[in-house]
Order: C-alpha cells, then sequence, then structure tokens
C-alpha cells in the first residue's frame, strides 16, 4: 500500500475562512504560550506562528481581563481566533460577543445546563462552531467510577454526552478531540468515536512532552490516524515554543502525502567519510527555510562522493567535501563551492526556485 485510506466523511464547519472537514485538507493549529491579557506578545507570537504556517490559532481565556484584550487580538491577526474557556460560561459568551471563530469548552464543566443553553444559543447565531475537548484527566466522576479509569469507551462515552447535551439547545456546529498522552488509548479512542459520529476530529496527543518524546508520539498518534483516514484537523502539542509545533505537523501531513506545504528536508545521518560539520549547517538551514511556502525537496549532505545519488529526488541540494562542496539539482552537479558559501548558495537556489524571500537571512536587512 503506497497511500493513506480514503479519508472519514465528516461533516463542513467554518472558523473564519478556514473549512474544517467535509473533504477539506487537514487544518494545522497550535495554542500560544503567552499570557493572553498580554495582547503585544500574544499578537507576536500569532505573527511567529502564522509566517511558519499555522492555520488556526487557541489562546487561553481565564478570566474577564483576557475576554476584553480578545477583539484586539483578533483584528490584529489573518488566522481564527479560538478562546480556549473553562468553568464560567460568562467568559464563553464574552469571547463569542469579542469575536472570537471559535470556541474550545467541555460542556461538562462551564455551570450546568442552563448555562450551557446559553452559550450554545449564541454560538448558533454567530454561527462559530465549539470543539468539545475530553481530556483523559479531566473525565466526569461518574464515568470513571463507571469504567475504573479513563479508557478509551469512557472517552467516548463523554464526547457523545456532550455532543448530545450541545445538540438538545439546537447547535450542531462541533468538532471533538479525544486527548489522552497514552498512544495507544488515544488511537482507540478516535477509532471507537469515527464509527459513531460524523463531527469533524481534531487529532493531539496531550501532554506529549518535549520536542524529542512529543515528536514521537505526535508522529504516532497523529500518524497512524491520519493513515486510517481519521482527522480533520491537528495540533502537535511539545513542551516547547509553539513555533516548534508547526513543523513538526507539516512533516507528519507531507509524510503521508497529505500537505504539500513548505521545504522537506533530506540529510545524511553521517559518517566517517563527512568531511565539514554537517550537523550545525543541517540545523541552521532548517531553521532558515521554516517559513517558506512553496512545496520543494532540499538535501544537505555529507559526502560528495555518493551524496548527490542519495540525494537523487531532491529539487536542489549541497554535498560537502574537505573544505568545499557541490550545488546540485536532482542529482546533477551545478557548481562547486568553498564550504564557507554552501549554505548561502543553496538558500539563494531556493528563493530563485520558489520565487520567495528568505526572511532572517544572516546580513540581509529585515
Amino acid at each position: 500500500m503506497d497511500s493513506v485510506k480514503s479519508r472519514r466523511s465528516t461533516r463542513e464547519i467554518r472558523l473564519g475562512d478556514v473549512v474544517v472537514g467535509g473533504g477539506s485538507p487537514v487544518v494545522v493549529q497550535s495554542m500560544t504560550n503567552t499570557d493572553t491579557r498580554d495582547v503585544r506578545a500574544t499578537v507576536e507570537q500569532i505573527h511567529r506562528l502564522e509566517e511558519i504556517g499555522c492555520e488556526m490559532v487557541r489562546v487561553a481565556v481565564p478570566d474577564q481581563e483576557a475576554v476584553d484584550q480578545l477583539p484586539l487580538i483578533r483584528k490584529s491577526i489573518a488566522i481564527p481566533l479560538i478562546a480556549d474557556i473553562h468553568f464560567d460560561h460568562r467568559l464563553a459568551l464574552g469571547a463569542l460577543r469579542a469575536g472570537v471563530d471559535g470556541l474550545r469548552l467541555n460542556p461538562g464543566n462551564i455551570g450546568g445546563p442552563d448555562k450551557v443553553e446559553k452559550v450554545a444559543r449564541e454560538a448558533r447565531e454567530r454561527r462559530v462552531p465549539i470543539r468539545i475537548g475530553v481530556n483523559s484527566g479531566s473525565l466526569e466522576k461518574d464515568l470513571l467510577e463507571l469504567h475504573g479509569r479513563p479508557t478509551p469507551e469512557a472517552m467516548v462515552e463523554s464526547a457523545l454526552r456532550h455532543i448530545r447535551l450541545l445538540e438538545d439547545h439546537g447547535l450542531d456546529l462541533i468538532k471533538v478531540s479525544l486527548k489522552s498522552s497514552d498512544v495507544l488509548h488515544t488511537i482507540a479512542s478516535y477509532r471507537l468515536l469515527s464509527e459513531r459520529t460524523d463531527y469533524p476530529l481534531h487529532l493531539g496527543v496531550t501532554e506529549a512532552g518535549t520536542p524529542r518524546e512529543g515528536t514521537i508520539k505526535s508522529a504516532l498518534g497523529i500518524g497512524i490516524l491520519l493513515f486510517e483516514g481519521i482527522g480533520d484537523t491537528i495540533r502537535v502539542s511539545l513542551t516547547s515554543r509553539p513555533e516548534e509545533e508547526i513543523p513538526v505537523a507539516y512533516g507528519i501531513l507531507r509524510a503521508l502525502r497529505l500537505r504539500s506545504r513548505g521545504v522537506e528536508m533530506v540529510s545524511c545521518p553521517t559518517c566517517g567519510r563527512t568531511e565539514l560539520d554537517l550537523i550545525p549547517l543541517v540545523e541552521e538551514a532548517e531553521r532558515l527555510l521554516r517559513p517558506i511556502r512553496t512545496p520543494i525537496k532540499v538535501a544537505i549532505m555529507g559526502c560528495v562522493v555518493n551524496g548527490p545519488g542519495e540525494a537523487r529526488e531532491a529539487d536542489v541540494g549541497i554535498a560537502g567535501g574537505r573544505g568545499k562542496g557541490l550545488l546540485f539539482k536532482r542529482g546533477e552537479h551545478i557548481q562547486a563551492f568553498r564550504e564557507s558559501e554552501l549554505l548561502d548558495r543553496l538558500l539563494d537556489e531556493v528563493e530563485r526556485m520558489t520565487g520567495e524571500r528568505i526572511p532572517h537571512r544572516p546580513g540581509r536587512q529585515p
């Protein structure tokens, strides 16, 4: 099998100009880690996320002061804004009236059926979707008592309960997440729910950990589900800056041939034949190339003997030797340069091939 299974058919919802579900491309999102009450810091972080491909962003809304800043944040960014609400339905109502494009909440913890009805009615009138966020760490007590622990069955029962609660109040603009830090429980939960509802699903492995551990867990949990045709939008959760999440998300989607945005980096693992300082060169190239939107495969190889041949499918690349290296396109040698020039020559070629300017290049004026 050389491709993912057919995408599961889901309902279509819209958050601002972004379509989720209904066969649309899988949407990449993240969440700020700034204090939402600090508008400048929050907007600056969202702009950095926008630059590298974030398509929706969520902010924590812990109090009324945060609600008061939402209109300014919303008008300062280009992507849909989602408010993350817990415990107080008044914050949800305030966020909706402030013009957010989506809510993330747990209908079971915002104050009872009458409070849920108020939020659902306001969301319905404004055509704002609500994400039901089920988390293994905050399941209802009766479900924990019934199942003994936060099993996939318990999480799905919680999600269906909350779906019915919103539907009872006339709201069907819904997406659902079932997040656990356990990869296998996460996969099992989404598989079960995908058989019970056609609402779009937001995929993620919560509390996945550091960039290394979290990338592994997310690639497995999100990747397996996407391969099976399950999932409409994803968030990679890392204990790091949110800007680190977006490249991982697109890497997962590229590997499954679901999205082709940006640079796919091919680089060798290094060996005894490597005669240039390859690792920092690759890390710097990866950092600088993150904002590129055009799909392009870039190779950085440590050996002029086998490098171009091993990276034959790359659009452009460099292969290093002793104090010098080769620039090549699709496996063909183009020109030799000194080692100190290789990165600049590679970046120049990427700019020519994509028609995009690489921001933040050393020595270039912003």
